[in-house]
């Protein structure tokens, strides 16, 4: 990992939410957005969950334009924060995507600096 990510700060814009693109999530991140929730694993697993196309795992589903389906896009928060998935919170150091630093608010302003 160069510096510049090493140092990355979150600006909280939301863009990555907003991209097409798997979440891949995990058992133990399954049954902990599932409680938070307050809804029972399979019927989180219903409405919330697909099958990749790979079939190794299940992802977050998305929306038609392609957000996460827990993006708050008017007030620009994830709805799930306290128990976002893991590939959530190691953007941009483990995961991102072609063209991630022109839409990444945090990776513009550590450009500017």
């Amino acid at each position: 990992m160069n510096d510049k990510l090493a140092n990355f700060k979150c600006a909280r814009c939301g863009n990555c939410c907003k991209w097409h693109g798997l979440v891949r999530l995990k058992d133990a991140e399954i049954d902990a957005i599932a409680e938070f929730l307050h809804m029972t694993v399979a019927d989180f697993l219903e409405q919330y969950t697909i099958l990749a196309p790979d079939r190794r795992s299940l992802s977050l589903t998305e929306r038609e334009n392609g957000e996460c389906c827990f993006y708050d896009n008017i007030n620009s928060l994830c709805i799930i924060q306290q128990v976002k998935p893991q590939q959530c919170i190691d953007f941009p150091q483990l995961w991102n995507f072609e063209g991630w630093k022109n839409e990444c608010e945090g990776a513009k302003l550590k450009n500017e600096s």
